[in-house]
């Protein structure tokens, strides 16, 4: 049974949220289309996971009030998306929500995948900075781990820095944090 075939009329938040739990497909609601991809690969969730555990140790390091989330709904003023990685105010979590509220998220990260890229690279950013998240990183894995870091300046996204596989970058937000992207994706 096809989700997309058995749903009529426009979708909604609501009617995203009460599809059931599938671990092989993400699904996201932009404005009031359904988008759906595979669940990512190996190398992805491994970059993911890494970089989630570099985030919470730099948190914690600072005794920053955030919780760190991997593929969590964010409810966007158009839609709803499952960002990668996403920090939010610790708070935000604390009655175990199926959705994040955006007041909440400081980071957002997109992993690059090839299915996804046009998304990850280009329709994600403007969703994020339309609803004011202060800072969005993008994790590319080809052809070489790279962190492009960027922060919401009069409503759009300027690059701040870019972390290069075989160097460390010290980036300052939300949180000081000193990575190397080259181990993140690496077997």
């Amino acid at each position: 049974m096809s989700v997309a075939t058995d749903h009529t009329g426009p979708w909604t938040v609501a009617d995203v949220l009460a599809l059931p739990e599938d671990r092989t497909m993400r699904y996201e609601l932009l404005g009031e289309s359904l988008v759906m991809s595979p669940a990512p690969g190996v190398r992805h969730q491994r970059a993911s996971f890494r970089l989630h555990v570099a985030l919470d140790a730099a948190a914690r390091a600072v005794g920053a009030p955030v919780e760190i989330l991997e593929g969590v709904n964010v409810v966007l003023p158009s839609g709803l998306v499952v960002p990668d990685l996403v920090v939010v105010d610790a708070g935000a979590t604390a009655d175990d929500p199926v959705a994040v509220d955006i007041d909440a998220v400081q980071l957002v990260v997109e992993l690059v995948s090839p299915g996804n890229s046009t998304m990850d690279r280009k329709v994600k950013p403007l969703l994020y900075a339309e609803a004011a998240i202060p800072h969005f990183w993008r994790l590319e894995l080809e052809p070489a781990p790279m962190i492009v870091a960027y922060e919401l300046e009069s409503g759009r996204y300027t690059e701040r820095a870019t972390a290069l596989a075989g160097a460390t970058t010290h980036l300052d937000a939300p949180f000081p944090i000193a990575m190397d992207p080259a181990g993140l994706a690496r077997q």
